[in-house]
């Protein structure tokens, strides 16, 4: 049994969504024909930025759950947190990587990333406090 259960099933989930993406990287690196960089293509752009947005916000706000979890924090909480970080981090995916970009669907995966780095800083804060 793992010492933070929470965490480690929302971990696994968005593991394997970089998966998703990083995959996603790699077709679009084959069909546009570009080993190194971006070329002008703007798929793969698009593919690209994803997943680094997905690498830029992720670890930190698993790591709020986490310190949450070991923490004491009610388990109701702390999956508010992973649910809405996985379906921001899908969203937002699913939005800048169409072309045309779906900015609605960008908005609202920040939208849910930043709630859930905000309310799990407040949460901390509240603790360390």
């Amino acid at each position: 049994m793992s010492p933070a259960p929470v965490t480690s099933l929302w971990a696994a989930l968005c593991a394997a969504w970089l998966l998703w993406l990083s995959v996603a990287v790699i077709r679009q690196r084959l069909r546009a024909r570009v080993a190194i960089g971006l070329g002008e293509d703007r798929l793969l752009l698009r593919a690209c930025r994803a997943q680094g947005n997905f690498v830029e916000y992720a670890p930190l706000a698993l790591l709020l759950i986490l310190l949450l979890e070991l923490g004491g924090t009610a388990a109701w909480f702390l999956h508010a947190l992973g649910a809405a970080l996985f379906l921001g981090r899908v969203v937002h995916a699913l939005g800048i990587s169409r072309e045309p970009e779906q900015l609605r669907l960008r908005q609202a995966g920040m939208l849910l990333t930043f709630g859930v780095l905000a309310l799990g800083a407040a949460a901390l804060l509240a603790r360390a406090l």
